[in-house]
């Protein structure tokens, strides 16, 4: 009798492990958010659901306890707690009451991501690669000869950061033309246009948009942060006209390019003006710019708007974090004037005070865009050539969750909006 007791006591302690699961905490008490996106997309990588819990103590993360997971989240330093299968039924009821703005999203497979960045190095990091490298998800650098042989349908996610879609080589022109990284990226820009039968970088870089958004379209997801927002929307805006001054592209622009561009083209701005002069270090007026701001960096905030977890899933999916008010960061293309911005868009987070958005969604075809405006969410006005950012020093950045949260937003099952 005896044993059998004891039998039945080691069946009950295998079935409550089997049962258990692991809540990781995504509010005040996580000591390190970013890593924990990190653990999620691990754990789709080892073939297991994460239910993400909108709303939910910050947008905590919950899955099957196995012990290598538990093993892996002491490794990385993540903060999490064991809880019975009773638990997890107990916050599931509370997250699914009408009540309660909360939802769970289910996370079944591991996005395959993309980073376009040049082969050669940069003067400037690139706050996306700092994150995923920090938080330890895999990604390939991809560029203009992989979109252009068509390799953009491998990928469920890609990036664009501080990129110039226009073709005028990030309008550096009257800073850093003498630079020797500026010699060589032109030259490589140049040679990379001539390979692909294209007379001109701007022209290379149109089709690269084009291509882009031919996968957007088709169901792929599109994330853009800094001078890669506007300038993706200005170059298809300007598809049938000249908009590079002679020292970019050999001749000069068409004088009726503002009266030439089709907004019908782009993806978030219309009505924009464009900045014609080819030493001043601005695209368009989308950019908000400081003077017009009224902002320095003790008082430069954007709120996150808080969306319906039930009815709206998809911007309660970006928009998760510990802290709705996220402090600003510049970048050569910081912010969105609000009344450039397509009425369609959804209007993620802003800054009412200064009229300007700084993080906006949207859909085309069957995929999705997203962009973030501001180059480093932990460097406030980062300058080219400067050290990038230590993230260790800065684990539990909202700034840096909002990109993260658009890393994991294609792992999500498809779920139909209601709005």
């Amino acid at each position: 009798m005896k044993k059998v007791k004891l039998f039945l006591a080691c069946l009950l302690i295998v079935n409550i492990g089997w049962a258990s699961k692991i809540l990781i905490p995504m509010d005040e008490t996580q000591s390190n958010h970013l890593k924990a996106y990190g653990i999620a997309y691990w754990a789709l990588t080892n073939k297991t659901e994460v239910d993400w819990l909108l709303n939910y103590r910050g947008g905590s993360f919950m899955i099957q306890h196995f012990q290598k997971f538990e093993n892996e989240l002491i490794i990385r330093g993540v903060n999490y707690e064991v809880i019975s299968d009773a638990q997890a039924n107990q916050i599931t009821a509370e997250i699914s009451s009408p009540s309660s703005n909360t939802d769970v999203m289910k996370l079944e497979k591991a996005p395959r991501i993309a980073v376009y960045s040049p082969k050669s190095k940069q003067p400037w990091d690139d706050a996306v690669t700092l994150v995923l490298t920090y938080a330890e998800i895999p990604y390939d650098m991809i560029f203009d000869d992989e979109i252009m042989y068509d390799e953009l349908a491998k990928y469920d996610w890609l990036h664009l950061h501080h990129e110039d879609f226009t073709g005028q080589y990030g309008k550096f022109y009257a800073k850093f033309r003498n630079y020797p990284w500026y010699i060589k990226q032109k030259e490589e820009y140049e040679k990379m246009a001539q390979k692909h039968s294209f007379n001109k970088v701007s022209k290379l870089k149109l089709a690269i948009v084009q291509r882009i958004r031919n996968y957007v379209g088709g169901g792929g997801f599109l994330f853009a942060m800094c001078s890669a927002t506007d300038t993706y929307d200005i170059a298809l805006s300007a598809e049938e006209t000249d908009i590079c001054a002679e020292m970019f592209d050999g001749d000069p622009a068409n004088p009726l390019a503002q009266n030439n561009l089709n907004f019908d083209n782009t993806f978030a701005f219309e009505n924009f003006k464009l900045v014609m002069n080819p030493y001043q270090y601005e695209y368009s007026d989308i950019d908000v710019q400081p003077y017009q701001r009224g902002l320095k960096e003790n008082n430069d905030f954007f709120t996150l708007f808080e969306f319906s977890a039930k009815w709206d899933p998809i911007p309660t999916m970006l928009t998760q974090n510990h802290t709705r008010a996220v402090k600003g960061f510049m970048g050569q293309t910081t912010a969105f004037k609000k009344d450039l911005v397509k009425s369609d868009v959804v209007i993620l987070g802003e800054t009412k005070s200064a009229g300007e958005v700084k993080y906006i969604h949207g859909i085309f075809g069957k995929g999705f865009w997203t962009f973030y405006g501001g180059h480093d969410p932990e460097d406030y006005q980062h300058l080219v050539g400067e050290e990038p950012t230590d993230l260790n020093l800065h684990p539990n950045s909202p700034g840096y969750r909002l990109i993260l949260n658009n890393i994991l937003f294609p792992a999500a099952k498809k779920k139909k909006q209601k709005t």
